[in-house]
């Protein structure tokens, strides 16, 4: 198992910006996938971004290219940077990891966009 701890969120103005860390503490195997996702309150699950183990990324199709997932493999740790918050980006942003049998959930961080 592997255990996923999610920092970095917070209260921003539209407009602005946030960065995401997720620090994963475990073996993780290739190959796998890592991920953001995201729940709002009364709203399903939805994927934000992901990244593979070759560094390859993919984005929902609300991002529009205002965010950026990235990892450092020698710290274990995922990020996703977010520009051009919008006040539809409240959510809270969870990371998650998925390998050949298992997939492991964090609990969550609170992004709150709001004037």
């Amino acid at each position: 198992q592997v255990q996923l701890a999610e920092s970095g969120g917070g209260l921003v103005q539209p407009g602005g910006s946030l960065t995401l860390s997720c620090v994963a503490s475990g073996q993780i195997f290739a190959p796998y996938v890592m991920g953001w996702f995201r729940q709002a309150p009364g709203k399903e699950r939805e994927l934000v971004a992901t990244i593979n183990t070759d560094g390859f990324p993919k984005y929902g199709d609300f991002v529009k290219g205002r965010f950026t997932i990235s990892r450092d493999i020698e710290k274990n740790t995922m990020y996703l940077q977010m520009n051009g918050l919008e006040f539809e980006d409240t959510a809270v942003y969870f990371c998650n990891v998925r390998m050949f049998a298992s997939e492991d959930w964090g609990q969550g961080t609170q992004v709150t966009v709001s004037s």
